[in-house]
């Protein structure tokens, strides 16, 4: 027999408010982010080859200047 003061159980509901989002506003974003990170990639890949052609350029042998070098004859005087 149960007992007389017994209280019913309550059981709180879950607030589950991401599932309220709609699957096709969820897909939207994952679609726009993965976008956004694959241009992001290419302009960042881009963008680092310029400064490597830069910087090979600015070390390029035909822009520094020239040494003068002494002569077989000058350094077998001293």
């Amino acid at each position: 027999m149960p007992p007389a003061n017994q209280q019913p159980s309550t059981n709180p509901v879950s607030n589950l408010d991401f599932f309220s989002i709609p699957q096709s506003f969820l897909l939207q974003i994952g679609t726009a982010s993965i976008l956004l990170l694959l241009i992001t990639g290419k302009s960042t890949v881009r963008a680092l080859e310029a400064i490597g052609e830069a910087s090979e350029e600015l070390l390029r042998g035909d822009r520094l200047p020239n040494l003068d070098f002494p002569e077989d004859s000058e350094t077998n005087q001293t």
